[in-house]
């Protein structure tokens, strides 16, 4: 368009609850800044269905800085559309072009119904860090920075592992839809500190058992987690989370 500007065809999944069947509507939407993010995209959409008296389209959604996970859309069958290390929050409309064609679906996952339209019950990830249940700790006084010697490479390993936001692109890209790569991002980031040993055994046959327990599947080996990670979250996780969890299950019996 002579104005930089793009019009755009959309197909977006409505559902008016988790009951209801669901289907595939088309809309149209015009003059849809590059700068744009996806979401801002997506209010464009809401205002031009409100003024038109149609019900605006339910998606989650909170900081919008790439942080908080929520922004969960499968974007043209991708999860956080076609960008590598991004959340769709942080996809701008510069991704696509003019008269494109842009499909956008919640997750499909069996452990996370759909609400209403692109919003998706997670609380099964919540359950899950529940059953990690907590970390022991000194409440005295702070203990000096260079008290707990901790080797660079788990300090860094662990703070990769930590920067998972639990926004479940895994499981939505996972054919299985198993919730490996999450699980074991968490339990690695205590796994590999010295705080976190105290309770690791235990915590990682809880987390494995109530992953299992939800509905997730299995590992598929084919690293689909990893590449739709918007933080590159590695599967190193998941061999390690393995390791620990066969070294607990044996030491229990």
């Amino acid at each position: 368009m002579s104005d930089g500007n793009m019009n755009l065809k959309l197909k977006v999944w409505r559902q008016k609850n988790t009951k209801d069947a669901g289907q595939m509507v088309d809309y149209s939407l015009e003059g849809v800044s590059p700068d744009m993010s996806f979401l801002e995209m997506m209010d464009m959409l809401n205002e031009k269905l409100v003024n038109e008296g149609q019900d605006s389209i339910a998606f989650d959604h909170d900081c919008r800085e790439g942080i908080c996970g929520m922004c969960s859309m499968m974007i043209n069958g991708q999860a956080h559309g076609p960008k590598d290390l991004t959340t769709t929050c942080q996809l701008h409309m510069r991704s696509f072009k003019d008269g494109d064609t842009v499909v956008v679906e919640p997750w499909r996952a069996r452990a996370f119904p759909v609400m209403k339209d692109l919003m998706v019950d997670r609380s099964a990830f919540d359950q899950i860090i529940a059953a990690g249940g907590f970390v022991n700790v000194n409440t005295g006084n702070a203990p000096d920075g260079n008290a707990i010697p901790i080797s660079k490479e788990n300090a860094d390993l662990a703070m990769d592992a930590a920067a998972c936001i639990g926004c479940a692109a895994c499981v939505a890209s996972c054919k299985n839809a198993s919730a490996m790569l999450f699980v074991s991002a968490k339990i690695s980031q205590l796994a590999l500190l010295p705080q976190g040993e105290v309770e690791g055994e235990e915590r990682v046959r809880s987390m494995v058992s109530k992953m299992d327990e939800l509905g997730f599947g299995n590992c598929t080996n084919e690293a689909e987690c990893e590449a739709s990670c918007p933080k590159g979250i590695s599967i190193s996780n998941i061999a390690r989370m393995n390791r620990q969890y066969f070294t607990s299950a044996i030491k229990a019996k």
